[in-house]
């Protein structure tokens, strides 16, 4: 089912947007996103859902009619239809405790009455329930590893690892408090729901927005989330996103001016101005926002950047050239990457004085297979790390070795291109000047020579098991799927393999620390 966007100001039929995992608006205070946003999730209907923290923790206006399938309607029904608790809960996170209590009443009121049926079979034991309590209380401790949340007396209570200092909700910070409140609420949601959450980053420390968010939205895969921020970082660390700007509103038509942020092009420069509240750095990158593997390795990578795909390398060379020429306005050390391709030292050396990161290996498909990386997978998959990585190694240098004179006249023409671009642009004075230029060009060149030179180059790293110097030349999309890597660490094919290495990366523990530090060494970053 599509998604047909809001009315626009200008007339022109509103988009329509293939349903994805995410949505983020994003604009100034005052642009008009927040309606923007509610307008977009009130043609979905019943499968409409808004999660609010901010609004959670104050008491609700009296009279105000809840959604159908929210918290507070959800909440109405329960308190009208049980006769063993009633609360006076006065704020929106007062009655979602409230539910996950009730609920929790009655998952094991159920499982005690199924222990005690006589018509139960013998020896057939009635299952211990797993309810959303159960989900709360296990994410909790995955976000803040150190606490623990408490079931006595009926009521919900919070320690220490240790267990020396117990306290109730009233003490949890306006952070802890939203946490709280969205890893319940997510879960109430109705099947397939387009979730609003307005203000996402509110309260919520910054370095632990991306892994929460991360959380949630694991919890859910069958919804889509739809961001409402001016938060330019928040709205970059969304990997499976698209990005619509509200730039301003038309109350008396109900319509806005706001665009879609191309999948080729990173935030204009415009759109920085308007709404660089973030400090980060920006990291520019290859690819889109949407399909590339760029777009969804690396803001895991290099978390401490606002990464944003720009398409081409040659817009990545500009758009980093041009930001950091601009320093003296936002103050942020920005960085690009590109691949390394056929690429020499001496270019490679030339982009990276630029600010321009190259990798030691030929492309980011040869990233994925790294050691460090390939060592991960495989122990998390009870794999046998070293085999693994002698199996890869071998399949890998036997592909190169067929292909070597291909891949050998691939970078000759490379050069050669380049080459003839830089000698080609000199000043000649008379056209009998350029036709003697073109005539000694090849020998200059020397073409035949360089090919035979890195033949016996690439034979050398044949003979000498040198895998890293291949994946640092051997240019070939089939390289990944065709070594079987994904096979042999239990995994069904190349992109399990890629969903699984970022799985790690959003985990965001030692082993994630592991390919992190993998990846920035092949940029020479210790």
């Amino acid at each position: 089912m599509g998604i047909t966007l809001p009315k626009r100001i200008d007339g022109a039929a509103p988009q329509q947007l293939k349903e994805g995992r995410q949505i983020t608006v994003i604009g100034a205070n005052g642009a008009g996103k927040t309606r923007f946003s509610l307008k977009l999730i009130s043609s979905f209907g019943n499968r409409a859902y808004v999660m609010s923290a901010m609004k959670a923790m104050f008491p609700t206006p009296a009279g105000r009619k809840p959604l159908e399938g929210s918290i507070d309607d959800l909440f109405a029904k329960a308190d009208s239809a049980s006769s063993f608790v009633k609360l006076d809960a006065n704020t929106e996170l007062e009655r979602l405790t409230f539910l996950l209590l009730h609920d929790e009443f009655i998952e094991l009121m159920k499982y005690k009455s199924a222990c005690f049926d006589p018509d139960t079979p013998a020896g057939k034991k009635a299952e211990v329930p797993h309810t959303k309590l159960d989900v709360l209380v296990s994410k909790w401790e995955e976000v803040f590893p150190n606490n623990r949340i408490l079931r006595q007396g009926g009521k919900l209570l919070f320690s220490s690892a240790s267990g020396n200092d117990v306290y109730s909700t009233l003490r949890l910070s306006d952070g802890e408090k939203a946490i709280l409140y969205y890893l319940g609420a997510v879960q109430y949601a109705m099947p397939g729901a387009m979730i609003l959450v307005d203000d996402p980053g509110a309260f919520i420390h910054r370095s632990i927005m991306q892994s929460l968010w991360n959380v949630i939205e694991q919890m859910r895969p069958d919804c889509t989330f739809v961001y409402n921020t001016h938060d330019i970082d928040f709205a970059s660390s969304r990997l499976d996103n698209t990005c619509i700007w509200v730039k301003s509103y038309d109350a008396l038509n109900e319509a806005w001016d706001y665009e879609i942020v191309g999948s080729n092009q990173g935030l204009s420069e415009e759109l920085y101005i308007d709404l660089l509240g973030s400090r980060k750095p920006v990291l520019f990158i290859e690819g889109d926002d949407t399909h590339s593997i760029d777009s969804k390795l690396y803001p895991l990578v290099f978390t401490e950047y606002t990464v944003k795909p720009l398409g081409s390398c040659n817009k990545v060379i500009e758009a980093t050239r041009s930001f950091n020429d601009l320093n003296g306005f936002h103050h942020l050390d920005s960085y690009g990457i590109v691949d390394r391709d056929r690429r020499s030292d001496k270019e490679v050396g030339y982009l990276r004085a630029k600010k321009i990161l190259v990798p030691d290996v030929a492309e980011i498909e040869n990233l994925l297979l790294l050691p460090g990386i390939i060592s991960v997978v495989a122990r998390r998959r009870g794999k046998n790390p070293g085999e693994v990585l002698a199996k890869v190694k071998k399949s890998i240098l036997g592909m190169f070795e067929r292909e070597l004179r291909s891949q050998a006249m691939l970078h000759v023409r490379h050069y050669v291109k380049k080459t003839v671009e830089v000698r080609i642009d000199k000043k000649f004075s008379n056209i009998n000047a350029l036709e003697d230029h073109m005539l000694d060009l090849v020998n200059e060149i020397n073409p035949r020579g360089m090919y035979e030179s890195l033949c016996r180059e690439f034979h050398g790293y044949i003979d000498q098991n040198d895998y890293l110097s291949v994946l640092k030349v051997y240019n070939q999309k089939q390289m990944l799927p065709d070594c079987n890597v994904a096979q042999l660490c239990g995994l069904e094919n190349k992109d399990r393999y890629l969903r699984y290495v970022l799985g790690v990366l959003k985990e965001d523990g030692p082993d994630a620390t592991e390919i992190r530090n993998a990846v920035k060494r092949c940029f020479g970053i210790e």
